[in-house]
């Protein structure tokens, strides 16, 4: 081969780009975007789809109890722990055809290369298709790599599809696979033959398609979350022309003045280089409220991250302090319901800065920056197996049918993505 033909990010677009286009083409749903529900007949065809391409070009095919998919480029010493690249091939409803099988094809292309240059790595090369990521359908995330890693619990079964009569059990099962299985407790796979699992994705937010040079991201870590899936904030319904301001006890006027104290505390942390974000994702009044009265209940939900749970404890315990506040001052009462709470995950620091290093040796410009968004590496990184994450730029954000990629930016992610499993294969240790 040509030194003109020397480069990935080069002649592996056509590869690449013929995946994403034939994925999208059978997964398409009706209205906007792609739909490819976790435990169905066009996510089973995901993977149907990837095996074969795994069989052009002579991959090894495992899937575990639960339908996660390894495809495998064998390699000369097979009882070393592999190198594991991949993500998920299910999507949210009506979303965009990149997040989750960038990953795949990231790695599909990366064997490709490797079988195009002749390349035999001293350890495994696999890639791992994981099933149902998503929590769009069923209310519960990562049910695959849970499933695999032995943490999926019974109780999950028992959930039931956002807008028909099935449960997770039923969808498990009508999949073909065994439900029964993934809530044993026992992992499903040999957590101990994953040497690295590295999993590339798009970033889903615009901090690095604003960069005009720095397309590719290292994260540093994936953010845990403090939740309140339902905040009331109870005063009193009134009439709107009878009822002057001294005398309201307006929720919505009430619930306004919470959430911009909240947003200066969380400026006020930005300014201290602290790392958090905040969002109210719904919003709402009572189902009686009208033009003409004074609004008496506000529902709300609250959703703060960080890679620190200090940070996360502390900002709480100031969304307590500052709703007491509220309250006393404008005569309302805000009702909050259990916390939930998930940790975040600390991705290897070896494999992290492995990563960037890679990218700086290689001449492709890179950001340093926490994912927001939880992914299957979270999983994986908890049950003990050395993972990280390279982000890609995209646009127009993700989990919409908007959602964009372009085909230069995910290849530079590519060829960061190949030599760094160069680079891990090639230490013998």
């Amino acid at each position: 081969m040509t030194e003109e033909m020397q480069d990935i990010a080069v002649e592996g677009a056509a590869f690449a780009k013929k995946i994403f286009d034939d994925v999208r083409e059978f997964s398409k749903d009706p209205v906007a975007g792609v739909s490819r529900q976790g435990y169905s007949a066009v996510e089973n065809k995901v993977h149907e789809y990837v095996k074969e391409v795994g069989k052009t070009l002579g991959l090894e095919e495992w899937a575990d109890a639960a339908g996660n998919l390894f495809l495998t480029l064998p390699g000369e010493h097979r009882d070393l722990p592999a190198f594991v690249t991949g993500s998920h091939g299910d999507s949210v409803p009506q979303g965009g055809n990149y997040d989750g099988l960038a990953g795949i094809v990231a790695g599909l292309t990366v064997l490709w290369w490797m079988r195009r240059t002749n390349y035999t790595p001293y350890r495994d090369m696999s890639v791992l298709v994981t099933r149902m990521e998503e929590s769009s359908y069923f209310g519960k995330a990562y049910v695959g790599t849970l499933a695999m890693t032995g943490k999926l619990k019974p109780e999950d079964l028992k959930l039931r599809h956002r807008t028909k009569q099935q449960t997770l059990a039923e969808a498990i099962r009508e999949s073909g696979f065994d439900p029964e299985a993934c809530v044993s407790g026992k992992p499903l796979a040999d957590l101990k033959k994953f040497g690295a699992f590295i999993e590339l994705h798009i970033e889903q937010g615009p901090t690095l398609d604003s960069n005009k040079t720095k397309r590719v991201g290292v994260v540093t870590g994936i953010r845990g979350n403090l939740r309140h899936k339902v905040v009331r904030c109870i005063g009193e319904t009134a009439h709107s022309g009878a009822v002057n301001r001294e005398f309201r006890h307006d929720a919505v006027l009430a619930t306004a003045d919470f959430l911009m104290r909240m947003e200066k505390h969380w400026i006020h942390r930005l300014d201290r280089e602290e790392d958090l974000v905040f969002t109210v994702g719904v919003l709402k009044t009572g189902d009686s409220a009208a033009i003409a009265k004074v609004p008496g209940l506000v529902t709300f939900c609250i959703d703060m991250r960080s890679l620190s749970m200090g940070t996360l404890e502390r900002f709480h315990e100031v969304l307590l302090s500052c709703a007491d506040k509220v309250a006393k001052e404008r005569g309302v009462k805000f009702e909050f319901d259990q916390m939930l709470r998930t940790d975040p995950a600390k991705l290897n620091s070896g494999l992290v800065a492995r990563i960037a290093t890679t990218a700086a040796e290689n001449g492709i410009p890179y950001i340093a920056m926490p994912s927001g968004a939880g992914h299957d590496s979270a999983v994986l990184t908890n049950a003990g197996i050395p993972s990280a994450m390279i982000f890609v730029a995209n646009q127009n954000g993700s989990h919409n049918p908007r959602e964009e990629m372009k085909l230069e930016d995910f290849m530079q992610g590519v060829k960061l993505l190949w030599k760094v499993a160069e680079g891990f294969d090639t230490e013998r240790e």
